[in-house]
């Protein structure tokens, strides 16, 4: 299996099941309400606001893998719209595992030779270092969520 085969798998298994943790995003929020998602605990971000800052940089980078530039930055990135419904918070999730999916489809399109090269610009690393970065990074909000949707539940 080729690099870009294997990073996308791992990407679905974060989001989707299968990962050697036995969590996954999707079944981690499937049964939080909107109400629990937008609860802040302390002063963490909310479960919204991390679910969001996960997609934010999946959406960054499917923009380049579609040919498109790099335009996000990490100051907006835990800028989400309201979620102020149901609606809204099943619409933002199931936008978010669509543009996964998508994401994982591009990363297993790329050539082994192109994963080893610089990412838009040198200072950002190689595409593999970026988007391997970005599966790491859903791990680690995940772990948060997982916690915080503990502590929501238990006050």
């Amino acid at each position: 299996m080729s690099t870009s085969k294997h990073i996308a798998k791992h990407l679905r298994d974060v989001y989707f099941s299968g990962n050697w943790t036995s969590s996954n995003l999707k079944d981690q929020l499937a049964d939080v309400t909107w109400q629990e998602a937008t609860t802040q605990v302390y002063q963490c971000n909310t479960i919204a606001t991390l679910a969001y800052h996960i997609h934010y940089y999946v959406h960054t980078v499917t923009q380049v893998l579609e040919g498109g530039s790099l335009d996000g930055k990490d100051k907006f990135s835990f800028d989400h719209p309201p979620i102020q419904s149901k609606k809204d918070w099943d619409t933002f999730l199931e936008k978010t595992y669509t543009a996964a999916d998508h994401f994982a489809s591009l990363i297993e399109q790329l050539p082994e030779a192109k994963i080893w090269k610089d990412f838009i610009d040198p200072k950002y690393g190689n595409y593999y270092r970026n988007i391997q970065g970005i599966v790491e990074h859903t791990h680690y909000h995940l772990g948060q969520i997982a916690i915080l949707k503990k502590i929501v539940r238990a006050q």
